[in-house]
């Protein structure tokens, strides 16, 4: 893979103007934007960028470091789903507790936003704090948005339980793009200040990339992967306006940014930000070494991203609006879907062989299939033949044999296929006696940032499954069968 992003220079940039933010305030909230942990998005439209190099930024700094999570309770009570692991919004949770703990850094607490005694998020609480987890409760702010003076008051912020913090700083994250960071860090500016501490607020954003051009690709991208939530890139007329340059903002900031500067300046008693992007630290666009390998990847984000709310709209997650929004972003592009060159061989080959196929491009630029069999699905298929292929096996030995695999399928009652899981467990035990199995499952590690597409739509444990190997997979929207779930 040719790579466009310079890693090592981010790493050092942004850990050294996180430091020089710091220097203005006696403590940091810093609301992270977007992922913490396995920034995908970024790694796929920045060849080059580590999927977790906002880690490494923060490891960089770790001894100064504690992190508060934030959760919105609507989230919790309706079970909210994150699209891209499966899981509900209050087990993201903890998972993102665990991996913190894991990697050495201190978690504060966890804040349940906008709570109003839904009985499934007290039960959330519980959980938490039987397992020794600080958790507040937010409710929704008095006066909010409007009422400054109500807002920046003992009955607006100063209502919430103040957060004791004994780090320089304080990374403020959770899942979702509402889950309340912003409204904490403000919260707890309030309360820090009148306490006499000269706290201070900013966020680690990624995108849009505030110093590149509006229409620029990796803008783009970001556009269509927020979609579903209608943000928009547009010019922050407020940094053009103070300072003469054209810088790249989303929308939402850019709207709340008139009532944050006077809840800001009422807290710090003075005016330090002039502009949304003021508040970001953002050195990408610096760290881009090759800007046509990330012009092309974005562009490939892009098409990913509207086949991904095709599916998402015949699965009745979304409506429309996200699919006609990035077909929008592809004539600006004036690329189609079929820019992403696994695509027409998966569609070819299917038409063919009247039955569903995946394709992909191997790492050397050649594109294999895997075809729905008696014996296995298109992706067990596609996985098997692609480890063939790396580890120069002929097409003729099989490395699973049908008297391996026909014992498995006679333990199941419907599916008359093996899923890749299933295939890659048993792969994984014939490995032990069989060195030619055992190398062909050393190169899966290969297919990592890999384009396939497939003729349906992968859910569940083949999804998982290929999205564990590091696979960009983009599907058809179609469903596998007739049957209805």
């Amino acid at each position: 893979m040719k790579k466009g992003f310079d890693n090592l220079k981010y790493i050092e940039l942004q850990s050294k103007k996180i430091k020089e933010r710091l220097k203005m305030f006696d403590k940091l909230y810093l609301e992270i934007g977007g992922k913490l942990f396995s920034d995908t998005h970024a790694s796929r439209v920045l060849p080059g960028f580590d999927k977790d190099a906002k880690v490494e930024i923060l490891l960089k700094l770790k001894k100064d470091i504690e992190i508060i999570y934030c959760i919105k309770a609507e989230d919790i009570e309706k079970n909210k789903l994150r699209g891209e692991y499966g899981i509900t919004y209050d087990n993201e949770i903890l998972k993102l507790i665990n991996k913190s703990t894991e990697m050495g850094f201190n978690v504060n607490s966890v804040v349940i936003t906008l709570y109003q005694g839904q009985i499934s998020v007290d039960k959330f609480i519980k959980k938490l704090e039987r397992q020794n987890i600080k958790t507040y409760v937010h409710a929704p702010t008095k006066g909010y948005p409007l009422d400054v003076n109500a807002i920046v008051s003992e009955e607006g912020y100063g209502s919430n339980s103040y957060i004791e913090t004994t780090k320089k700083i304080i990374l403020v994250n959770g899942p979702g793009s509402s889950s309340g960071k912003l409204a904490t860090c403000l919260s707890q500016l309030y309360q820090e200040n009148i306490r006499g501490v000269n706290a201070g607020y900013a966020k680690f954003e990624t995108f849009p990339v505030w110093n590149l051009p509006l229409k620029h690709p990796i803008n783009l991208a970001y556009e269509a992967s927020t979609a579903d939530i209608k943000d928009i890139n547009i010019i922050d007329p407020y940094h053009l306006e103070k300072y003469g340059v054209q810088a790249i903002n989303y929308n939402r900031d850019i709207e709340t940014f008139p009532i944050l500067k006077t809840i800001l300046n009422k807290i710090w008693d003075k005016e330090i930000y002039f502009s949304p992007t003021d508040m970001g630290i953002n050195t990408v666009a610096s760290c881009i070494k090759n800007m046509d390998v990330v012009i092309e990847a974005s562009k490939k984000e892009i098409v990913r991203r509207y086949y991904s709310e095709q599916a998402n709209y015949k699965l009745g997650i979304n409506d429309n609006e996200p699919v006609n929004k990035i077909k929008m972003l592809l004539n600006e592009l004036e690329i189609d879907e079929y820019h992403l060159k696994v695509v027409k061989p998966a569609l070819l080959k299917s038409a063919k062989e009247k039955r569903h196929v995946i394709s992909l491009e191997l790492p050397n630029g050649k594109i294999i299939t895997g075809k729905q069999t008696d014996l296995l699905n298109p992706s067990s298929s596609l996985i098997i033949n692609a480890m063939k292929i790396l580890t120069k096996i002929p097409d003729e030995i099989n490395l699973l044999s049908p008297t391996v695999l026909e014992p498995i399928l006679k333990l199941r009652r419907e599916e008359s296929q093996l899923s890749l899981q299933e295939v890659l467990i048993a792969l994984s035990i014939c490995s032990v006696t069989n060195p030619i199995i055992e190398k062909a499952m050393q190169n899966i590690v290969k297919l990592n940032n890999c384009d396939a597409h497939s003729t349906y739509i992968i859910h569940n444990g083949d999804l998982k499954a290929l999205k564990n190997l590091g696979i960009n997979l983009t599907c058809q929207p179609e469903f596998y069968s007739n049957k209805v779930f």
